[in-house]
């Protein structure tokens, strides 16, 4: 029997202008993180809390990684 274990691609999107950043797997909107911990709760809630949030593969962090988050004034207006 084949293992058809399917594993979820987390994304976590760039900042906007006011340092949130989105979560998304696929095409679904897990919630809006504006901190490493509410992206670790976003993932709970979602049944997805046994990802190792910083160090896992299972998710892509676009724009840079878990220690960015930039408030409004680090962004070029």
């Amino acid at each position: 029997m084949e293992n058809t274990t399917q594993y979820p691609h987390i994304v976590v999107h760039p900042p906007a202008l006011d340092g949130s950043r989105r979560v998304t797997e696929g095409d679904l909107t897990l919630g809006i993180a504006s901190h490493l911990d509410d992206v670790v709760e976003i993932l709970r809630l979602a049944d997805l809390d046994r990802i190792e949030v910083e160090e896992s593969e299972l998710i892509e962090w676009q724009g840079g990684g878990p220690d960015d988050w930039p408030g409004l004034s680090e962004h070029d207006i």
